[in-house]
């Protein structure tokens, strides 16, 4: 079994990944290019690296949780030269298929083994220890991860061996949450435009066939105007446009995508990037005016 991974990135997802990694026994190390967000985690147990390299030195694991595939391999390209040779590193950022079959290549390149693992799961799920890993790797390196994944999750999918089949399902998986988010933003929208209490549609969908936990989870932050981030809008913008890439990608069409992905970028171009995706309703007054108080 692996004793020490050490977890590059410690935002909203890598903090509570590492924390669940402690408690369950392992040697952690963490690092960020923001050095007082991975110093909360040294009262945790976790040791602070400096730098990627110093980070990587000594680990059996290491996990990448950063914003995107350019994020991800700048890291790398200084920690991979300083990893143990019998190393494994566990991609768990969204960077799309292009980003984790470059990022793989990468690995190969200097002799690593590489594991494609993306989650599914926001904030709460990541404290909890109750992510869904999607993973994809050969048999013959699942068991040395396994440990890993069942810190960090209450579930882990195997989807295949090549190294973009957890990315293929994961992005499946987004693009159904995302149609949520943005289909239900638009209900609310739509409601009070008509003058209605938007709470009566979320109690007239309530317990229905057309209801879910997400719906009814969001509509609430969209009614109140309250978006403290659990999914930052701007990865919500991020993963639309990976997904609506891939769709081309597979030859089919992805027009839903893309009008998706455009009011993502709309509402982080209205300065709402920090906030949780559920802040894509103010992106939909038509005249651009993204003042929360309409709401």
């Amino acid at each position: 079994m692996s004793t020490s991974v050490a977890v590059l990135g410690t935002g909203i997802m890598g903090s509570g990944i590492a924390k669940n990694l402690i408690e369950a026994g392992f040697d952690v190390t963490v690092w960020n290019r923001h050095r007082e967000k991975a110093e909360p985690l040294a009262e945790a147990g976790a040791k602070i690296a400096g730098d990627p390299k110093d980070a990587v030195s000594e680990a059996d694991v290491v996990l990448t949780m950063l914003f995107d595939a350019d994020a991800v391999e700048g890291v790398m390209e200084e920690a991979l030269p300083a990893m143990r040779e019998d190393a494994v590193w566990i991609q768990s950022s969204t960077v799309g298929l292009a980003g984790v079959t470059r990022l793989a290549e990468r690995a190969g390149h200097q002799g690593v083994a590489f594991v494609d693992a993306p989650v599914l799961g926001t904030k709460q799920p990541a404290e909890e220890g109750k992510l869904l890993v999607l993973a994809a790797a050969p048999e013959d390196l699942r068991e040395r991860v396994q440990p890993v994944f069942d810190a960090i999750g209450s579930k882990t999918v195997w989807v295949g061996e090549l190294p973009d089949d957890g990315h293929k399902l994961k992005l499946v998986a987004n693009s159904w949450v995302l149609s949520i988010v943005g289909a239900t933003a638009q209900a609310i929208d739509l409601t009070k435009r008509f003058g209605l209490d938007p709470q009566l549609y979320l109690d007239t969908i309530s317990g229905g066939v057309t209801d879910c936990a997400y719906a009814q989870l969001k509509g609430k932050a969209m009614i109140a105007g309250e978006f403290p981030p659990s999914f930052p809008l701007t990865g919500a913008a991020k993963d639309a446009q990976l997904i609506a890439e891939a769709m081309d990608h597979a030859g089919t069409r992805s027009e839903i995508m893309e009008a998706l992905a455009a009011q993502f970028r709309d509402a982080v171009d209205g300065g709402h990037g920090s906030e949780d995706m559920a802040s894509v309703i103010l992106s939909f007054n038509a005249d651009g005016d993204q003042d929360r108080a309409s709401l």
